[in-house]
């Protein structure tokens, strides 16, 4: 059964995987879809049979989100098309190898689509948002946001951005009806493992989510209202011990004086 039409949600790294799944759930929601991804034949795919099975308008867009002109391509459908109510920021690449065992450049490569692309759209599809009174921004993070230890630094120093960015914007833009969302999955059984250097064979099972329990359970964390969903974690009061415990340190981040313990150090 399909829903109301909702506008049309743009997602990233639409191909395969969780970006898959997303465009799947959205058009069962009622949204029109573009898909965004490297892979052209995959989106064209895709698209038609979400569009066969939904009925919904689903537009494919083959772009390289590391290449300029992509990506100036990507940005200026969202600055232009007024259709266009939600963006799923998903496209993402990772490694699992630690920093003396990594290629610096491919490490840069990983800075400019985790990070700088998800910038640029993001900054692209916001102003619209408000203009026309809402909309919508998913953002794919990872567990690694918050325990970069696990994976590779840089990995997780991009996720963490992705963290620190989406509860920045939910901050600035909380009376602009514009509702954000970051998503922090765990081991995920897509080909990302096989990508970055981990065949997923190597990890528990325990550990394991498929795509489809994530989505659906990312989604019903949209819908329950949260800033940063946690698929994976138990008892959500562990999540707000967290939080709670970071607003804590707030008021005392920065004062004139530094505090006592190094003063003594110094004397």
């Amino acid at each position: 059964m399909t829903h109301a039409a909702k506008g049309t949600a743009l997602v990233t790294g639409a191909s395969s995987g969780i970006g898959a799944v997303y465009a799947d759930r959205l058009a069962r929601r009622g949204y029109d879809l573009i898909l965004v991804a490297r892979n052209r034949d995959k989106l064209t795919a895709l698209a038609k049979r979400l569009g066969d099975e939904t009925g919904r308008a689903v537009e494919v867009v083959a772009a390289d989100l590391n290449n300029k002109a992509d990506l100036t391509r990507v940005e200026t459908l969202l600055r232009t098309d007024a259709s266009i109510t939600m963006l799923v920021n998903n496209a993402g690449i990772g490694t699992a190898a630690p920093l003396l065992a990594s290629d610096v450049d491919k490490m840069d490569e990983m800075i400019s689509l985790n990070v700088s692309a998800l910038t640029r759209l993001t900054y692209a599809a916001v102003p619209g948002f408000v203009a026309r009174g809402g909309g919508a921004i998913i953002n794919i993070a990872s567990i690694v946001g918050i325990a970069p230890e696990l994976l590779n630094g840089v990995y997780g120093g991009t996720k963490a951005f992705v963290l620190a960015f989406s509860q920045s914007l939910h901050k600035e833009l909380a009376d602009k009806n514009v509702r954000i969302q970051a998503v922090a999955p765990g081991a995920i059984a897509t080909d990302f493992w096989d990508i970055a250097g981990m065949p997923i064979s190597n990890l528990p099972s325990t550990m394991v989510m498929k795509t489809d329990e994530l989505v659906d359970a990312a989604l019903a964390g949209l819908d329950q209202g949260e800033l940063v969903t946690i698929p994976s974690l138990p008892d959500v009061s562990d999540w707000q011990a967290y939080e709670s415990a970071r607003q804590k340190l707030m008021p005392n981040l920065s004062l004139s004086a530094a505090a006592p313990r190094y003063r003594q150090a110094a004397a």
